[in-house]
């Protein structure tokens, strides 16, 4: 509504400064990426931190577990990622920073996604806890890792030196909200076919600006990501999840031994991948599910299906999924004309079936989406509430 009601001089005016920035882009896009040349200065890139490898039973066939790698870390279609700014102390940043980043949100969410984002001025309420500590580097929790970061107070995201003075300019926040949406670096996915010079590769990011050690430098760059990772898809060497490498640290393909540079911006592959995962929602399409009805569910792997709820009588109820299969199903409560997080529940990679216990609230409208990993057998996954 309030775009509605702007002058068209103001109309004018803000459009010029979007064509501004875009000129800026562009200038850079046509000058030398740094370190293009031997002897360039190299520039502060990535780290993802950390964190310990999903391991599966032997019940779970490689099969299975591929798929669940390939979807685990994404969010269910349809959330509201709220984010938050440390505003004192070591983490804060200038607001210069926290304007390229909010442009950076603005990137993902023009693509018309299915994932909402929302600032928000209490950290309780965020689920992205952005920090601008200098010299801890650039970096992201991927996807759903984040939500299992214990400690309100610690940070999912950091951007370690002054963005706007980042040749790469919103690119650099555009990468890192891009691993909060779950996707991995793009020069890992072991369908590239990159052979490194693995040594020129350690003393490259052991050097200025980075100084990263050996076990950062293969986490991050020459560690070949699980196949089911990615799921098949196809290198992206223009990707904005893709670093870009001086000459003398690619063998092969010989093409990028003088070096590899991704154009700035997203690719057209970035912008295909996440509308696959996260397409854009209309929830006033979603079935209605009815109390002790059982809802066949018919989707691929990686499909989602959502419901709408409206409980007649305020009560405990259970929701739950039936079937041999791997689902994450999370509910959702609105409030104010916002869908807000209420409960979850992902039983991937385990006997058991997805199930929320919750108090609904009579006449409130709630939204339930479930995405499938898989059926691993032959029946129909179906859900139900009581």
């Amino acid at each position: 509504m309030a775009e509605k009601n702007k002058s068209l001089a103001q109309q004018v005016d803000e459009l010029a400064a979007r064509l501004k920035k875009l000129e800026t882009r562009l200038g850079k896009a046509n000058a030398p990426d740094a370190g293009s040349e031997k002897g360039e200065e190299a520039v502060s890139l990535c780290a993802l931190p950390e964190v310990p490898e999903r391991t599966f039973g032997t019940e779970v066939s490689a099969h299975r577990a591929r798929l669940i790698r390939w979807i685990d870390k994404k969010w269910v279609n349809g959330t509201r990622l709220h984010y938050y700014f440390f505003d004192s102390g070591s983490y804060a940043g200038g607001s210069d920073q926290q304007e390229m980043v909010r442009e950076g949100f603005e990137v993902w969410r023009s693509l018309g996604i299915g994932i909402a984002f929302e600032e928000v001025s209490n950290i309780a309420d965020a689920e992205i806890r952005i920090g601008f500590l200098s010299g801890d580097g650039a970096w992201s929790y991927l996807g759903r890792d984040a939500i299992d970061i214990p400690g309100q107070h610690e940070r999912t995201m950091n951007f370690g030196w002054d963005l706007t003075r980042d040749p790469r300019g919103v690119d650099t926040p555009v990468h890192e909200i891009g691993h909060t949406l779950g996707f991995p670096h793009e020069h890992q996915n072991p369908f590239s076919g990159i052979v490194w010079d693995e040594e020129a590769v350690y003393a490259y990011f052991g050097g200025s600006p980075n100084h990263w050690p050996r076990e950062t430098t293969f986490h991050n760059v020459l560690r070949k990501l699980p196949a089911g990772e990615v799921e098949g898809s196809a290198w992206d060497p223009d990707s904005i999840m893709h670093y870009g490498f001086p000459a003398g640290l690619i063998i092969e393909p010989e093409a990028y031994r003088e070096g590899l540079r991704p154009a700035l911006g997203l690719s057209d592959h970035d912008i295909a991948e996440v509308r696959r995962f996260y397409p854009a929602l209309e929830d006033a399409r979603n079935a209605r599910l009815e109390p002790f009805r059982l809802e066949f569910l018919t989707l691929a792997p990686g499909e989602q299906k959502n419901f709408n709820i409206t409980p007649q009588s305020t009560n405990d109820y259970t929701i739950q999924t039936f079937g041999r299969s791997d689902t994450v199903m999370v509910l959702f409560e609105e409030v104010d004309g916002q869908l807000n997080y209420a409960d979850g529940d992902d039983d991937s990679g385990t006997r058991q079936n997805a199930q929320i216990n919750v108090r609904l609230q009579q006449g409130r409208r709630y939204v339930l989406r479930i995405r499938l990993y898989l059926n691993y057998a032959s029946d129909n996954t179906a859900v139900m509430w009581w």
